[in-house]
């Protein structure tokens, strides 16, 4: 597979993935966009490398520009659109693994990450901005599934401190792969995750829906329902075979903490932040 480097911009294949998905060039008001192929690349470097908007490269034009393109199509959805769309394609494709693995992974938030403004946010930006503060200061924790090939397939952001067990509804509530004819599909044929999701409402939730879970049982659950005899109950399934697939999700991860502006977070919001996620999910997606 192709390095995903902090310089290597989009390849011609991954363009003519990505170009028919955009928005039309013209904006609704004044004169025509900056070309969207260097835009993209413009806002990858910055993800990328980590780098400040002030020090973008000159060949990519005004970072205002850039930034602002960034922000309005976070605002209306437009990244996580094109995401959804790409990996539907591959769904298409039949290049799709539906063993998901759920897991989080805790970002540090730079010192530039503070200082959001409380007030005026856009609508949906939640009052913390998704920063909360750990042991290790103030953080971010991602919340993400992945399919059997390590590629990612839905983001939900919470503070640091947050545990990981209630956001496991909300990241499966965000699969969703439209299809040509019928509903999206929302439903894997089985969901790994580690002992941090052993819950009798992670486990029902599944159950309900047919998906098959593959998730170990946490020594003090297992000496619980030991000591409760038969009251217990049997114990739950495990495929410990199955189990092994669970480091696609860590595998995913590390493919997205080589871009560094995502490994530590340096944007005030939640918006923006989020959007790079998906555009770190556009590239991987593109490129399969």
């Amino acid at each position: 597979m192709r390095s995903l480097g902090p310089c290597v911009p989009l390849t011609d294949a991954q363009w003519a993935r990505i170009e028919p998905l955009l928005p039309d060039r013209t904006p609704r008001r004044g004169g025509r966009w900056q070309d969207h192929r260097q835009v993209i690349d413009a806002i990858a470097f910055k993800f990328r490398t980590g780098t400040q908007w002030v020090h973008l490269p000159e060949k990519y034009g005004n970072w205002r520009g850039v930034h602002n393109r960034l922000r309005m199509w976070a605002l209306d959805r437009t990244w996580e659109r094109v995401f959804t769309a790409l990996v539907a394609r591959a769904d298409a494709d039949e290049d799709l693994k539906w063993a998901v693995a759920v897991d989080s992974t805790i970002v540090r938030a730079h010192q530039h990450a503070a200082g959001a403004r409380k007030t005026g946010a856009p609508a949906g930006e939640p009052a913390d901005h998704a920063i909360g503060r750990s042991r290790g200061g103030l953080t971010t924790k991602i919340h993400l599934a992945a399919d059997g090939n390590c590629r990612p397939l839905a983001f939900r952001l919470t503070a640091g401190q947050a545990g990981d067990a209630p956001a496991f509804e909300p990241v499966m509530a965000a699969i969703r792969v439209p299809r040509a004819t019928g509903r999206p599909r929302t439903r894997p044929e089985m969901v790994l995750t580690d002992k941090a999701y052993s819950s009798r409402a992670i486990r029902h939730h599944l159950r309900r829906r047919g998906i098959r879970a593959v998730i170990p049982v946490p020594a003090d659950q297992a000496a619980h329902r030991r000591r409760r005899g038969s009251r217990g109950g049997r114990p739950p399934a495990f495929g410990r075979e199955a189990y092994k697939q669970r480091n696609t999700v860590e595998r995913c991860i590390n493919r997205i903490k080589h871009w560094r502006g995502l490994a530590t977070r340096y944007d005030k919001t939640e918006t923006i932040y989020l959007a790079g996620l998906h555009i770190a999910g556009i590239f991987i997606w593109s490129a399969r």
